[in-house]
């Protein structure tokens, strides 16, 4: 098949397919005599697989990697298990994060009513928070 099909079967655009070619993820494939990129079956395979795996938001290195011990004849799954590990630990500090700006964000808009009329140069409520975040550094 051509790239324009294979881009077409899993949805992506061609200059996506030639870029993952051209970082080693997909490799070379046969070309036609006129020089068309003809790509296999197993090519339509190992896009699927780098597909899915971004869609469990693993980087194009940890998915070279895993592509790279297949082609060695092992088996990744203990690093996949250890990727998947660490972005469970990742997810769960920025959602920590995420909490902590939010109960900052609720104090912060509490202020509202009480700031008094200001000619702030911006927002007297964000200045009024980077005033507090100061003096709070300062103390």
């Amino acid at each position: 098949m051509l790239i324009g099909e294979l881009a077409k079967k899993m949805g992506v655009n061609p200059k996506t397919i030639r870029f993952y070619e051209e970082i080693g993820l997909m490799p070379a494939p046969d070309r036609t005599p006129s020089g068309y990129r003809q790509f296999s079956n197993d090519d339509l395979e190992r896009l699927r697989f780098i597909r899915s795996a971004q869609r469990l938001n693993l980087r194009l290195p940890e998915i070279q990697e895993i592509l790279a011990f297949r082609e060695r004849g092992e088996q990744p799954c203990g690093y996949v298990i250890a990727l998947i590990k660490q972005q469970v630990y990742e997810i769960d500090r920025k959602m920590a994060e995420m909490a902590q700006l939010r109960n900052q964000l609720i104090e912060l808009s509490s202020y509202v009513d009480d700031l008094p009329a200001s000619n702030a140069k911006y927002c007297q409520l964000v200045e009024h928070e980077k005033r507090s975040h100061d003096s709070a550094q300062t103390s």
